[in-house]
């Protein structure tokens, strides 16, 4: 009973002390309105700003608001603030805060509704000045004073980084962990980061246990003891969301981290990334200092004197699980054993720096610093070094990144002239900016901004900036040219002599209308009643991209080709990619090809692998195809048709009719036997945009893929997955290959729950399963093709990234090789080399396969014995001869074609499938970015108004 009576008399004294507080916030708001009404018309008649200003007004006034707290009032401060709050962490911005100089008090008559604090004079829409305890000097917005930031001692706002030898010595013992570090797009506070094996990222939660690493950095990360771990979103009882959960937290944390003591999260509202003084961030005796803490750790990692928190991750485990287990597997096993609860962490340094950094993309919000410099001109003329002290805040147009200061004195001196000018019209322009410094005393990140887009309003450079953005090099080619044959070129006798001639062979393209770079033909011959035989010939690229000049050092920076729509931007220069590379019609050209013996039920009996010379006697478009398969166009037809293609050679339009309409029918054979052993395809609408003679988008429409799509997409897969089987097995450390992860199986639970509270039965047992069970729902949903789509959209959430990685790194891993998608054990690229670099990393280890195979031949004496008859391939036929690759004379081979044709390291080859993950990510990014600047010039041309009010949409035609 005694406990019983004291738990319900702290229940009271609770809820009294929260009625108190109640009334005591109730009274502070009807001040702060009732000032903030009074002095309102006086501001915006003193400031005189457009409506943009006054929104970005709006966003400063809610950091003044968010700001005013207790702690002010015990530091003599009394500030009137305006009571808006955003809806979210992520709407709070600092790119209005005014401009300071460095070593300058505020002049006392800055305008009519300055107030006076502490002797100097703050104007209230100024963000509120912060004073540190023991301290007389002003902060404002997290500032330290300026004369401190030239050279003067401060107090550190973030933990200091671990030294090298302590984060080694950390990731040895699996008490850390190297991460991808990745930024919620939609709240910049919540940054989550993949660990290998672990099915749940890690979430690192408010600014300053991400601790300045930025979106892509690779960081090392601690994760927090199992009682500290947040619910997931979405999951029964309070989520500890981070827009709720603040860093003025931090302190509790850091000391429940150092201590294995925790007493709760509390819960606040995410006005400020610094907001609410009583955790006494940023103030007093509460300020943040885990310097202590984590240098502490740091050198007892360093010593060798460490207490393991690897204990942590026991907890949850069953008795005689932790033996021969890593921190990761461990982890794994906690995640899904707390399904509902997520990991949480910080980051203890950053061990790769983002490219990003170097591609930041933003405003400059100068008006208040136009204010500024009007009212201290006086100041200003009396000491000229004032102006290189101050310095202009940059908002990037990614919100994944933080507001940035600028100093006056770096900007180019263009736009340090537009300045001084008094050039409002700056504002409008986007700028390109580079992180220089972000140092532990700073709560933002100093940049330096090197040059102007343009105007923000225009196409071309918000294009240039998306480019920049994603460090997407658009520039021509003149320093790799010399690595290419002049023009005209033909091919040299001796690669007729050392290649199988195909010349005779019906082969032909197919690919859109306007493609130039023509990198793959097909070809089909009719073996008997129930067999064909299938080609597949690859453009030669890699005859041209040799290791280590300077034309494949520029391919491999590029990485990909991007399209934009309406431009294209090359890996390759056009003279290779349109010209000496290009499968293009009646020429003579370079391939790599591939030949299959299927059968009626698409089974491969057997195949050859080899270097070619091919002549392609047509170049068809989709369209051309499809007409094909449907017999619209046919041999009497063909000649009152006009803008089909032109043949080329002994071949007629009989031959190229039949051979496509052969090719589809063995495409939908091979189509149907992969989804049967499991395959899936989320297939989706596309929106295709209708352009004038300027570029400039004027109508739109959906376009779905059509038969021919799929003809030449089965035999490009079947290629790709032939050249991961030779090249795997016959270099089984050093294969490029590319896996597609399982989907996020929270993710996709979720998806499964919302459809069958729809009446929708979907099963995710396996990839098989999953497309069957939407192959259903779009059969009952066949009369309303949009919520299908919307549907499909929603099935693609859970999926993971496919990725390119070295075949060495997962060797003892082998069911994380596979691609889920496909559900095959092995895949990689091949069949586009003049657009992808990791498909002319591949050609090159092709190569090596079939010039060791013909070593080996030559050494064991086969190719003499067999003289004019077919030799057994036993390193690129159907059936490999590990035997054969296993013996003195296959090693010696392998190890000869390896060194010949640039074969990288295990190590090298991870850090270049690394490079093309990111570049391709990049490409993305600016297609995908590119496509909504589209839009946006569409319904802008179109005059379609968006009216947003929270989740209320109108939209007015």
């Amino acid at each position: 009973m005694r406990g019983g009576s004291g738990v319900a008399e702290q229940a009271v004294i609770v809820e009294r002390l929260e009625d108190t507080d109640k009334e005591k916030k109730k009274k502070r708001r009807s001040n702060r309105r009732s000032k903030h009404n009074s002095a309102s018309n006086s501001v915006n008649e003193a400031r005189g700003e457009s409506f943009d200003s006054l929104k970005n007004e709006e966003k400063t006034k809610s950091l003044t608001s968010s700001m005013s707290c207790p702690s002010s009032k015990q530091q003599g401060l009394e500030i009137a603030s305006n009571e808006q709050t955003p809806d979210r962490a992520s709407d709070v911005a600092f790119s209005s805060m005014p401009t300071m100089h460095i070593n300058e008090q505020v002049g006392s008559g800055f305008d009519d509704t300055a107030v006076d604090v502490g002797g100097r004079s703050f104007s209230k829409w100024c963000p509120e000045p912060i004073a540190y305890a023991g301290s007389s000097k002003m902060y404002i917005d997290g500032f330290l004073p300026f004369h401190q930031v030239e050279g003067f001692a401060r107090k550190k706002l973030f933990a200091p980084y671990w030294p090298i030898e302590a984060v080694n010595d950390a990731l040895e013992k699996g008490e850390a962990f190297k991460a991808l570090f990745r930024v919620n797009a939609h709240n910049r506070l919540e940054a989550y980061c993949k660990i290998d094996g672990v099915p749940t990222d890690v979430l690192i939660n408010g600014v300053f246990l991400q601790n300045r690493a930025v979106e892509g950095d690779i960081v090392v990360i601690k994760v927090d003891p199992l009682g500290l771990w947040t619910k997931m979103k979405g999951s029964n009882g309070s989520s500890n969301n981070s827009a709720q959960v603040e860093d003025c937290n931090l302190v509790q944390e850091v000391n429940g981290l150092a201590g294995n003591s925790y007493k709760g999260k509390g819960k606040l509202h995410a006005d400020c990334e610094y907001a609410d003084c009583r955790s006494g961030v940023l103030l007093g005796k509460g300020f943040y200092d885990e310097t202590q803490v984590t240098r502490t750790e740091a050198n007892n990692h360093v010593n060798g004197h460490h207490q393991s928190n690897s204990d942590s991750l026991h907890m949850g485990l069953f008795p005689g699980q932790n033996e021969g287990i890593n921190s990761a597997d461990r982890l794994a096993v906690m995640t899904s054993q707390f399904p509902l609860k997520r990991p949480t962490g910080r980051v203890l340094a950053i061990v790769k720096k983002s490219l990003r950094r170097d591609a930041i993309v933003g405003f400059l919000n100068v008006k208040q610093w136009f204010s500024y410099r009007e009212l201290n001109t006086k100041d200003a003329k009396k000491n000229s070094a004032i102006f290189d002290r101050e310095y202009v805040t940059l908002t990037p147009t990614d919100p994944r990144f933080p507001t940035m200061i600028v100093f006056v004195r770096d900007l180019p001196d263009c736009i340090k002239k537009r300045l001084e000018d008094g050039d409002v019209t700056i504002e409008m322009e986007l700028l390109a900016a580079q992180i220089e410094d972000w140092s532990a005393e700073s709560p933002f990140p100093q940049a330096r901004v090197s040059h102007s887009f343009g105007r923000s309003g225009l196409l071309e450079p918000q294009i240039n900036a998306i480019l920049y953005q994603n460090a997407i090099h658009s520039t021509d080619f003149p320093q790799v040219l010399s690595c290419l044959p002049n023009i005209p070129w033909e091919i040299p006798p001796e690669e007729y002599q050392t290649r199988k001639d195909l010349r005779d062979l019906c082969v032909f393209t197919i690919d859109s209308s306007t493609a130039h770079d023509l990198d793959d033909a097909l070809s089909v011959e009719k073996l008997s009643k129930d067999s064909f035989r299938v080609g597949v010939h690859i453009a030669d690229v890699s005859y041209f991209v040799l290791p280590n000049t300077a034309l494949d050092i520029e391919a491999e920076i590029r990485s990909t080709s991007v399209y934009l729509l309406q431009r294209k931007i090359p890996m390759l220069p056009s003279l290779l990619s349109e010209n000496l590379g290009s499968l293009n019609p009646g020429v003579d050209r370079l391939a790599f090809s591939m030949f299959w013996e299927l059968n009626s039920m698409g089974e491969v009996l057997d195949r050859w692998i080899g270097r070619t010379v091919i002549r392609s006697c047509c170049k068809l478009s989709y369209q051309h195809a499809q007409d094909i398969i449907q017999g619209i166009i046919d041999v009497e037809k063909f000649n009152t048709l006009e803008g089909y293609p032109q043949l080329n050679g002994q071949f007629e339009l009989k031959d190229v009719i039949r051979s496509v309409k052969c090719l589809h029918e063995i495409s939908k054979t091979l189509k149907e036997k992969r989804f049967n052993d499991g395959a899936l395809q989320l297939e989706s609408s596309k929106v295709v945009y209708v352009f004038d003679e300027d570029g400039v988008p004027y109508d739109s429409r959906l376009s779905e893929r059509m038969d021919s799509n799929f003809l030449v997409e089965e035999f490009m897969l079947l290629a790709n997955r032939t050249a991961a089987e030779v090249i795997s097995k016959a270099f089984p450390n050093n294969a490029l290959l590319r896996r597609h992860p399982e989907p996020n199986m929270r993710k996709l639970k979720e998806f499964e729950a919302f459809c069958c509270k729809y009446g929708l039965a979907l099963d995710i047992s396996s990839s098989g399963q999953f497309r069957q069970s939407l192959e259903k729902i779009q059969e009952k949903l066949k009369d309303d093709s949009v919520l299908f789509d919307i549907i499909i959209s929603y099935a693609s959430k859970p999926m993971q990234l496919a990725t390119y990685f070295c075949s060495g790194d997962l060797k003892d891993n082998l069911n994380d090789c596979g691609h889920y998608g496909l559900a095959v054990p092995l895949y990689t690229h091949f069949t586009s080399p003049l657009r992808r670099y990791p498909d002319i990393v591949v050609h090159r280890t092709l190569a090596a396969v079939i010039e060791a195979e013909e070593l080996y031949l030559q050494q064991s004496g086969l190719l003499k014995v067999n003289k004019g008859k077919e030799v057994s391939r036993g390193f690129t036929g159907i059936y490999f001869d590990k035997e054969a690759a296993a013996s003195p004379q296959g090693k010696e081979a392998l190890s000869i074609a390896a060194l010949k044709y640039g074969i990288p390291s295990p190590e090298l080859l991870a850090d270049v499938a690394a490079y093309c993950n990111e570049r391709k990510l990049a490409s993305r990014y600016a297609e995908d970015a590119c496509e909504k600047l589209y839009m946006w010039v569409l319904l802008k041309k179109k005059e379609v108004f968006f009216l947003v009010s929270h989740s209320f949409y109108l939209f007015v035609l």
